[in-house]
């Protein structure tokens, strides 16, 4: 059974080690997650548990006033234990419980894992492929949360 905890500086050596950023840009993603804004949206990180072990983080963005994106990331060595399914459902409630109605994703269309677990959440896509800002061939992937 997982957690998931809003991030703290104590996790910033966490966030350096995992993300290769300098502490001081740990420190400023975290004052971020803790304003709950970013862009003047709606953002949250939260660290995923299992016990006492972080097995990832998770973190929630918003799009718009009723769309929200998720985005769970579950450490390497931690991979393939039903973490980001768990950590996806508990993310959804919390974006429920904020308002919002519909996560949109845009998933890597080489990301065999991603894609196999929003299909198994109920997400669907309609395999139009795009590339993002940063050169990505991605597809959208959407969830009502009502």
């Amino acid at each position: 059974m997982i957690e998931l905890r809003p991030i703290s500086v104590d996790n910033i050596e966490l966030l350096a080690e995992k993300y290769n950023m300098s502490v001081e840009d740990a420190n400023n993603l975290i004052a971020r997650s803790d304003s709950e804004l970013y862009e003047n949206k709606y953002f949250k990180m939260l660290v995923v548990l299992n016990g006492a072990s972080c097995v990832g983080i998770v973190s929630l963005y918003e799009h718009s006033a009723s769309v929200i994106s998720i985005g769970p990331d579950i450490f390497v060595e931690y991979r393939k234990r039903g973490y980001g399914t768990e950590a996806m459902k508990l993310a959804m409630d919390i974006a429920r419980e904020e308002g919002f109605t519909i996560v949109c994703q845009q998933i890597r269309t080489n990301n065999n894992a991603s894609i196999k677990l929003h299909e198994s959440l109920g997400f669907e896509t309609d395999n139009y492929i795009f590339k993002n800002r940063n050169d990505n061939e991605v597809s959208i992937y959407l969830k009502s949360l009502l």
